[in-house]
């Protein structure tokens, strides 16, 4: 069953079309990697499913929730939709326990000592359990990114989306970034994530998408798609691009 149903997605920024009609679908426990040069759409896209940018043309369904501009609407979406970022968002002033637990208790309603336990265990999924009462400025830079992502743990969502979460990392912060992405692909999370990080689609992603000129130009199971490119496009990017 589809967790994610993109279809025929257009989005535009005045003259510029940055998604020329794309479609495609997550499965539940499916893991989707999406690769592409800078500027081929990718970001876009991931952002139009979480409603932060507004498309123009074709639907977006997400969790059972319809994307739409409308703000109850939204807020509901993101209840089962956690997205991380290429900068981690972190409030440096809330302690790593308090990050966490915030949004399970302003949007959920969670209580405090079951937000704190939620807290906890999700900590403990990244491998953070001593950070709980750590500030954001005495953590490295992956483990930020590993509280941002158990953060989204917290509010218990039926999606992750990830947007270039180790773009900003040197290669061995990357490395236990992409160890807790993997465990969760593991644990059966549906994910769907824009990377550059080639060796990470090709070995944990069930299926890969290559974007190009805001179009799906090639998409297969991953380690077929990076064994048996079809198109000149996806040749050249792989060719230059495996990390």
């Amino acid at each position: 069953m589809s967790v994610v149903a993109i279809d025929q997605v257009h989005k535009r920024y005045g003259a510029l079309e940055v998604l020329k009609g794309v479609s495609l679908t997550v499965d539940a426990g499916q893991v989707v990697a999406v690769i592409g040069r800078s500027g081929s759409g990718k970001s876009t896209m991931l952002r139009c499913v979480n409603g932060l940018e507004q498309f123009q043309a074709g639907s977006i369904t997400v969790a059972g929730h319809k994307v739409e501009q409308d703000q109850a609407k939204l807020r509901e979406l993101r209840k089962d939709v956690g997205i991380v970022f290429q900068s981690y968002n972190l409030f440096p002033h809330l302690t790593v326990g308090q990050n966490i637990t915030l949004s399970p208790r302003i949007t959920q309603g969670v209580g405090h000592e079951e937000a704190e336990a939620l807290a906890r265990k999700v900590l403990a999924q990244v491998g953070l359990s001593e950070k709980f009462d750590a500030y954001p400025d005495m953590l490295s830079g992956g483990q930020q990114q590993r509280v941002a992502i158990a953060r989204s743990l917290a509010m218990r969502p039926k999606v992750m989306l990830f947007d270039e979460v180790t773009s900003a990392l040197d290669p061995e912060l990357t490395g236990e970034v992409l160890l807790v992405m993997e465990q969760l692909a593991k644990e059966g999370m549906t994910m769907l994530l824009v990377t550059h990080e080639m060796n990470f689609a090709r070995s944990v992603a069930d299926v890969t998408v290559f974007m190009h000129q805001g179009k799906i130009w090639e998409m297969g199971p991953s380690k077929e798609l990076f064994e048996q490119p079809k198109t000149p496009e996806l040749q050249a990017f792989i060719s230059g691009g495996v990390k």
